[in-house]
């Protein structure tokens, strides 16, 4: 029997937006969206619903975190758990026509369900870009170059961002565990980033010690350009070998960028999100527990919807941004205009004198406040228009 509800409560992991919070996840999504922008990028708006069937299968998320409804004709439906899957889609039936490079870009809410409280939101909002139709190595640098642009114009001061690439340890599990399910565990350890349980597992299977060693190597592959020569003594494949020289060019690519001081790399950076083939990334800032993006490639993804393309790409978590920022009152700018009934004319004609300017101006009745002292705190100025004698005061 499900437990009756309070008056206020919401549903499992979603949240308000209050008036201040508001106005700071505005003003960080136009300077982004600006940005986005420069660099050539259009924005796209998908539906909220999408059929499971296809946008549902062909995302990366697990089904246990899907929003799942039906429609009137008995279709399962979903609400968008990420915007990749969405673009792909309307690339491979409408937009990706020549199979010339297509940019898009995206501000959207994706939903997905959380278990229990925890803290998480199972609604939140993206903002990120899709280049679709590059393979190059110089693609996955101009993202992840703009990724950089837009934390620095949103005024965060100090992040990072992790670089690796899932072709370099998908194929150093493949040489030394030979199937796909050790190599799934492995993962799944790194994902989550513990590194004790990765160890241990490790140290429980019959390898070698040599095979062991360089499994247990890959933790410590973490820094600049020199630890990608020392990926290459891991590893024994082409593949592999060839997946460690993408990230050497990255690196270069990202040099000309001017953006390289903000790229660490990772040789052991795994995702959830298992449509990633190459290159992939997140970044992290101070006093956040989680990333507040990630990207990478994804090749794969435009196939399910019958259309091939290499693409690349990477979304921003505006939440975890913001806490990243540091919440600031962005308030400050509105003034109020405080009036009699006899002064109501003069109180317009004011009000829209000042609105015409570009300023923000509240119109308030003198009747409808409570308590002047405390109404009067939430502005940067008041204008009274009280009584008949046409004066006003600050």
């Amino acid at each position: 029997m499900a437990k009756k509800l309070f008056m206020f409560e919401k549903p499992l992991g979603m949240r308000d937006t209050l008036p201040f919070l508001y106005e700071l996840k505005k003003q960080v999504r136009s300077v982004m969206a600006e940005e986005i922008e420069r660099w050539g990028y259009e924005f796209i708006e998908t539906p909220t619903l999408e059929y499971y069937e296809t946008v549902g299968a062909a995302s990366a998320i697990a089904d246990h975190r899907l929003f799942k409804l039906l429609d009137q004709q008995g279709h399962t439906l979903v609400l968008r758990p990420d915007m990749t899957a969405p673009i792909a889609r309307v690339a491979a039936s409408r937009l990706y026509d020549d199979g010339n490079p297509l940019r898009l870009a995206y501000n959207a809410n994706v939903f997905r369900a959380q278990q229990r409280e925890g803290g998480r939101p199972a609604e939140f909002e993206q903002i990120g870009v899709e280049l679709i139709g590059d393979g190059t190595v110089t693609a996955d640098a101009e993202v992840i170059s703009l990724m950089v642009a837009l934390l620095k114009r949103t005024g965060l001061g100090r992040f990072s961002v992790a670089v690796g690439h899932i072709g370099y340890v998908n194929a150093l599990f493949l040489e030394i565990l030979g199937n796909e399910e050790r190599a799934s565990v492995l993962r799944r350890f790194l994902y989550e980033k513990n590194y004790v349980g990765y160890r241990e597992h490790v140290k429980s299977w019959p390898l070698s010690s040599i095979d062991q060693k360089r499994l247990l190597d890959l933790l410590s592959l973490r820094g600049g350009t020199d630890v990608i020569e020392q990926a290459k003594t891991l590893v024994t494949s082409e593949k592999g070998r060839r997946a460690a020289d993408e990230l050497a060019v990255l690196m270069a690519v990202l040099r000309t960028y001017g953006v390289a001081e903000a790229v660490k790399l990772d040789m052991a950076l795994v995702s959830h999100m298992s449509y990633y083939t190459g290159i992939l990334f997140e970044v992290y800032a101070e006093q956040v527990g989680f990333p507040i993006g990630n990207g990478g490639r994804y090749d794969d993804l435009l196939a399910k919807f019958s259309r091939p393309a290499p693409a690349t790409g990477f979304g921003l978590r505006v939440d975890r941004l913001i806490e990243a920022i540091g919440e600031t009152d962005v308030r400050d700018d509105i003034e109020c205009i405080v009036f009699s009934q006899e002064r109501l004319a003069e109180a317009v004609e004011l009000a829209e004198a000042k609105r015409a300017e570009g300023k923000r101006v509240v119109l308030q009745h003198i009747a409808g406040i409570r308590d002047i002292d405390a109404y009067s705190q939430r502005y940067r100025s008041i204008v009274y228009l009280l009584g008949r004698s046409g004066r006003d005061g600050q």
